[in-house]
């Protein structure tokens, strides 16, 4: 298929799928929204792909927020359709039965801190900064920056970032929780790939069961919460790649996983 606004490619089993409008700092516009929605759902489609790496083009911006010239024009309507579009696609991206890393390649500002919130977890350049501006446009967060913000760093952090509109660096992202792990500039994406190469190879319906887990369970009391993981353990039986998985281990040799979704 294809695409405006963004590039979509695979690597083996890994698809990276990169904002591409340099020249705009890669910012959110309804299309880069769409697009964004239409590659996840291409990436859910395709059984051979097991991870999905999100970047930014260039060496400036992963995604420097939502397109400010597109907003300064929209009525309340308009601004509440913008804000659940994304929050849709947001939504989408964590419900994706593989793993998505974001590599922040430079500034992930507004929408882009939320899109990267959004996926699993957050690699991040040394020269990256952080932050939820949208306080200094006299506007706030709208692709659920208030709530993943602080159900990720606590709420005293989320406050201060939304209410100050302050920028962090990678390092101080990293010290807060938001960002699992900070590499040179040139060593990201190298970094990333090798990460998602190694999730694509897991069993995926292990893979599948540990995200949903993971993020329907964080929020529930610990009490309803380990009965589902009970129920998903269970079912990792059902696929041969729990047979495989263990069989490797006894046989002292690599497991090569070979199941999909449906088994």
């Amino acid at each position: 298929m294809a695409y405006e606004t963004i590039l979509f490619e695979t690597t083996g089993s890994v698809a990276v799928i990169t904002i591409n409008r340099p020249k705009a700092m890669n910012a959110l516009s309804p299309v880069v929204i769409g697009e964004i929605d239409q590659a996840i759902a291409a990436v859910k489609a395709d059984d051979a792909i097991g991870a999905v790496i999100l970047t930014g083009a260039g060496d400036k911006a992963f995604v420097a927020g939502a397109d400010i010239a597109a907003m300064s024009k929209m009525n309340p309507l308009e601004g509440r359709a913008f804000s659940r579009a994304g929050q849709e696609v947001l939504f989408n991206m964590e419900q994706l039965p593989k793993p998505i890393i974001a590599a922040v390649n430079g500034f992930a500002l507004g929408g882009g801190c939320e899109i990267a919130m959004a996926c699993d977890f957050i690699y991040a350049a040394e020269n990256a900064k952080f932050g939820q501006p949208e306080i200094n446009l006299g506007i706030i967060p709208g692709f659920g920056g208030t709530q993943r913000l602080s159900r990720l760093v606590g709420k005293n952090w989320a406050k201060e970032l939304c209410l100050t509109g302050a920028l962090i660096s990678a390092e101080e992202a990293k010290a807060i929780g938001l960002v699992n792990r900070v590499f040179p500039a040139g060593e990201l994406m190298d970094a990333a790939m090798k990460t998602a190469k190694g999730m694509a190879a897991k069993g995926k319906v292990s893979t599948r069961a540990i995200k949903e887990l993971i993020n329907s369970g964080y929020d529930m009391p610990l009490e309803r919460a380990i009965p589902m993981e009970s129920e998903c353990f269970a079912t990792c039986f059902a696929s041969p790649d729990q047979a495989e998985g263990m069989g490797a281990f006894l046989e002292k040799r690599k497991a090569e996983f070979k199941g999909g979704l449906d088994k």
